[in-house]
Formats: structure tokens, sequence, C-alpha cells
């Protein structure tokens, strides 16, 4: 049978118990049962699902290979039977529950949607300067202002100017749906593995209002506590790798969603300016520019390439920085 690979689940602790007794993960026994809107399992499903787990019929016989004459089988890296036994000392790990879920989903999103990154960099100093403005009005209300906010905005300005990133190709029915709301996925990493809390409205909420949102969301997500309602409905989504130092990544998609974009580090790093915008200690007399450093925002966009054509993510990203390094932009948003 398909494992559920369901993120939470409920169950009495005898159902537990039980499904550690089967060394089973409760998170992939199927069932028809909720309660509270949550899949209920019950010791019978748990013992059902391990019965047929352990069922020769479920692990049906391979089919031999034919050969020509003088010719062996292909052998391959990936043959069960070249597969090696963990050596002493090594730690083995189950794959299952949320880590499976996870696995299943960027598989999923790889092998289906041709991805291509777009890198570019986004100079920051008036956005710098607008957090550092609007934080203490911010703290006074309780609100912890981050710059996820002010990018959340951004990205909607650049949607709404490049709908089909923020669509879904349904294959199937040879049609790509433009979608009409902007709901954010946000990735956080938590000790269970990834997951994407969805912002739901973003170009109807302010600044403050969004960034209470993410934090609420990231919190209870790190500790388990998400519906999982709301880790649905994202029409694109954002990775903020640079919390933890990155710079550029190749993210990958959100499956069925049509883009992602990569957040890195917001740090100083060298960029050219003109004279008539740099300091008079910067200055020398050898050009009409010189090399500065100044905050800076690395970007990593990934589409599907399907969808979205390169020129039209790169206009995106472009849409995107407009509004990072003009902030007040953001104030028709």
């Amino acid at each position: 049978p398909d494992p559920a690979g369901r993120e939470t689940t409920l169950a009495t602790p005898a159902t537990r118990k039980a499904a550690r007794d089967r060394d089973v993960d409760i998170d992939d026994v199927p069932t028809d049962q909720t309660r509270d809107g949550e899949a209920f399992v019950t010791a019978e499903a748990v013992n059902a699902y391990a019965d047929a787990l352990e069922s020769p019929a479920s692990t049906p016989e391979p089919e031999p290979v034919e050969t020509g004459p003088g010719t062996e089988p292909a052998v391959t890296a990936g043959d069960a039977s070249e597969t090696s036994a963990p050596a002493s000392g090594d730690e083995t790990v189950p794959y299952r529950g949320v880590r499976r879920t996870i696995g299943k989903q960027m598989e999923r999103s790889k092998f289906t949607a041709p991805h291509v990154t777009h890198h570019d960099t986004a100079e920051v100093d008036a956005l710098v300067e607008a957090r550092e403005e609007l934080k203490p009005k911010a703290e006074a209300e309780g609100v912890k202002l981050t710059y996820m906010p002010f990018v959340m905005k951004a990205i909607v300005a650049g949607l709404k100017e490049y709908p089909y990133l923020n669509s879904e190709l349904r294959e199937d029915d040879e049609e790509i749906v433009l979608k009409s709301e902007y709901n954010l996925g946000i990735a956080v990493a938590t000790d269970a593995g990834l997951m994407v809390p969805v912002v739901e409205n973003v170009d109807e909420k302010g600044l403050f209002e969004l960034a209470d949102a993410v934090n609420d969301l990231a919190s209870r997500a790190r500790e388990r506590k998400l519906k999982p309602a709301e880790m649905q409905g994202g029409t694109f989504s954002i990775t903020n790798f640079g919390a933890i130092g990155g710079e550029y990544a190749t993210p990958i998609i959100n499956y069925p969603e049509t883009a992602i974009l990569g957040l890195g580090a917001i740090e100083e790093r060298p960029v050219v300016r003109d004279h008539a915008d740099v300091a008079s200690e910067f200055l020398d007399d050898s050009d009409d520019s010189t090399v500065v450093p100044a905050p800076t925002l690395p970007l990593s966009l990934s589409i599907d390439h399907r969808v979205v054509d390169g020129a039209v993510a790169a206009e995106f990203a472009n849409t995107v920085m407009e509004h990072l390094e003009n902030p007040l932009l953001l104030l028709n948003e």
C-alpha cells in the first residue's frame, strides 16, 4: 500500500503504541476518519497497514530480463543488489512521515517542472534605512519587523505585472490558470523538516500585519502546531537561506506553483556608484565612478520553464528589485 505521508495525525496513546510495536509510522497509515478536520487513525487501521506491508504480495518479484546471445544483463549503481549493508558504527534513520513527504514533493517538482534559475542582486541602502525608521513604531506595537514583509510586497508588485509567475499549469486540461489571489508560502526550517506555511491575500495586508502573520506561522511551524490548511493554497513561495549566511542557490519550486524566490543574506558588498551618489571619503579623481561598500540582497528566482520564459523571469526580478531599492513604491502595494 502507498504511505499516506501526512504531516499530522490524531490517534490515541494505545494506537501510537501499536504503531511503534509494529514498526509503522503513524503518519503513513491510510485512513478515511477525521477528528476536528485532522486525520484520525485507529489501532485496527495500524494493524491492517502493517499486515499489508508484511504480506509477500506487497513485494512483487522482479520480472526476468531476457538477454541476447553473448550479452549479460546491465548492472547499474542503483541496483538493489549493489546496496551495501550499513557499516559498523553507521546510524540508520527512518525515511518516513514528514521527511518522506518532503522528499516526494521535491522529487515530483524537480522531475516534472524543468527548472531554470535567474540570479541577480538588489542594492538595498534605502530598504535598510526604511526598516530602521519603522522599527521603533513596530516595536511600540509589539511587532518584530524583518525584511520579509518588504520582500513580500515587492513580489506582489512583480506578480501583478507578470501574472504567469502566479499561475499553475494544468497539463492534463491543456491550460494555465492565472491566479487572482496572492498567497505567498514562506519556507521554514524545523526540526521535523521543511514546512511552507502560507500567508493569504498579501496584497490586502500592511507591512506590520504581514510581519505578525509571518512570525506567527513560523513560530507554530517550528512547534509543529500548524493546521494542514495553513500549508495549502499558495500561489508563489519564498525561501530565505540568507538567514544562515547563504548568498545564491537554485531553489526547488513548491509544485504545482510556477516560481520560487530565494533570498540571500543582506550584507555590505562592493558596488560601483557614480561620484554624485558617493560620500566624499570614497571619492578619487580617477574616474566618474568608484567602488564602495553597500548593503546588497542576492536573489535567486527559479521558474517552471514550461510556463515562464527566461526574459519574463528577468523582467519580474527587475520589478522586484526596483521596489526593494525604492521602498516608497511599496506604499502602492
